[in-house]
């Protein structure tokens, strides 16, 4: 199981972004019905959003927020993407991997040696916009992680099957609008099996399908070891 084998290797994964998620300007955010701002925002404005955002974490006396896994987000009632429109299906809305809501140029890193797997701008109102797909191996099993929300920039520079050191900077944090409409935050996801997809891979999905996701992507934290997210 990955899990398992992530929770054996954590010594030896490097950082994603070059802060310290341990710091006491890291604060967890809370993106559920449970928290009123959230509830009552008007989140189709991303200006606004990001204002909420930043108020969040002053309420915290943070600069960076983090947080996410398996949370079930009201935020994605901003977007159709989530199919919040369709009435007789169930919405998408239990976040699969962790958000890091920090400045956006801020530089992406490669937490193991890992080959560019796939790359895709997916560029609908709410989705990651610029991706990015590493493959990873640890004692002989393919795993793979998604980085989301991303600057076209470095983004643009970057092809497919090439080979990243640990540690190396290989794209920065975007800014809205061209980050998928988000304010600036990274989406870190880590999946068992692509299933065949290529430059996209679901980062949200419905509520009663949990335990299937879940399984198939394990905990990001694993990796990013922010003490107040474990």
């Amino acid at each position: 199981m990955l899990a398992s084998l992530l929770l054996r290797h954590r010594a030896d994964f490097g950082p994603v972004l070059p802060v310290d998620l341990n710091a006491p300007t890291v604060a967890r955010l809370d993106f559920t019905a449970q928290n009123p701002q959230i509830a009552t925002a008007d989140l189709r404005d991303t200006a606004a959003f990001a204002r909420l955002v930043a108020d969040l974490l002053a309420q915290q006396k943070a600069t960076i927020g983090i947080g996410g896994y398996l949370e079930p987000r009201v935020i994605y009632r901003r977007s159709q993407y989530f199919g919040l429109a369709a009435e007789a299906e169930e919405p998408r809305s239990l976040h699969l991997g962790v958000d890091v809501w920090l400045p956006a140029g801020t530089p992406v890193l490669a937490p193991l040696p890992a080959t560019i797997h796939s790359l895709a701008d997916n560029d609908n109102f709410g989705d990651y916009g610029p991706t990015v797909i590493l493959q990873h191996g640890l004692e002989g099993t393919v795993f793979y992680s998604l980085y989301g929300h991303l600057s076209r920039r470095e983004w643009r520079a970057l092809r497919v099957g090439q080979a990243l050191e640990k540690g190396e900077a290989f794209a920065t944090v975007g800014p809205f609008p061209e980050n998928g409409d988000w304010p600036a935050h990274l989406h870190f996801q880590l999946m068992a099996d692509l299933q065949g997809r290529v430059g996209d891979f679901p980062g949200v999905a419905r509520p009663s399908e949990r335990a299937v996701w879940a399984a198939l992507c394990p905990d990001p934290n694993l990796v990013l070891q922010c003490r107040i997210i474990d």
